[in-house]
């Protein structure tokens, strides 16, 4: 079904469900395999998505908001410590394991290569992200996009767009988005980065990718990505070991000494 987005919103706003059933989202992925460098030494012994920030694991922000949309076909890619992923199926019974046996010598492309067959109607989702604005994950999505803050400038990764559409991902820039790794691939795209990660993969030093370049590089050409707009207060991503102790005090080296 093609609709403009203005019908897309009329549709939502009137909760045709049934005519909406071809952007509803059917599956989220969450790539969870790699070590967390950064953080260590916290991730020498667990796991980054399964460290807490405040009593909360970083994962469950993401993984209730998925519940609370309705999503319920949930697959976690692992890799490190990979057993103690287990403990949450205690709070959340529904989620399908993967395992990545090439975490440890590949870069992330290789948690989505594992992956490949189930990204059509989905969203994929760095789980090492601390969402606080659960809004940002809904039950339905129009196009395939990611999640952007419009940003002045940006030491980090970021994208260029034109009318909304992303035409490169760079890291570091001015008057772009800031990138945060969560998006969605609507079915005809998500066949079409099945293909593509499996043939990056292949490419000359293509284990050592990160996995949004394959469709925002390497095959950029072939698909027309959207950027969709959230801000800083919507969510963190904690890369360093100071940016962890600046939101929780405990992992300060005088509490854990």
């Amino acid at each position: 079904m093609n609709l403009t987005k203005k019908q897309f919103d009329e549709l939502l706003n009137a909760k045709k469900y049934e005519e909406l059933e071809p952007y509803r989202v059917k599956r989220a992925v969450f790539l969870a395999a790699g070590f967390g460098q950064r953080l260590v030494p916290v991730t020498l012994k667990t796991p980054k998505p399964l460290v807490e920030v405040n009593g909360t694991r970083i994962i469950d922000t993401l993984l209730n908001a998925v519940k609370a949309a309705g999503i319920d076909d949930i697959i976690i890619v692992r890799g490190h410590l990979k057993e103690q992923f287990d403990q949450l199926l205690e709070k959340y019974p529904n989620i399908k394991f993967v395992d990545n046996d090439l975490y440890s010598m590949a870069n992330n492309i290789s948690s989505v290569l594992c992956v490949r067959g189930m990204l059509e109607n989905a969203y994929v989702l760095e789980s090492d992200l601390f969402l606080k604005n659960p809004a940002l994950i809904t039950k339905y999505q129009y196009t395939s996009n990611y999640i952007g803050v419009p940003a002045v400038s940006t030491n980090d990764w970021c994208f260029e767009t034109e009318n909304g559409i992303i035409t490169k991902v760079k890291i570091g820039g001015e008057n772009c988005h800031h990138m945060f790794g969560i998006s969605y691939w609507n079915s005809e795209d998500g066949v079409k980065l099945s293909g593509h990660i499996n043939e990056a993969f292949q490419m000359p030093g293509g284990n050592n990718f990160y996995w949004d370049e394959v469709p925002l590089k390497y095959f950029i050409n072939e698909y027309k990505i959207s950027v969709r707009n959230c801000t800083f207060d919507d969510i963190i991503e904690i890369d360093t070991l100071d940016e962890l102790i600046a939101l929780d005090k405990k992992y300060s080296p005088e509490k854990t000494a």
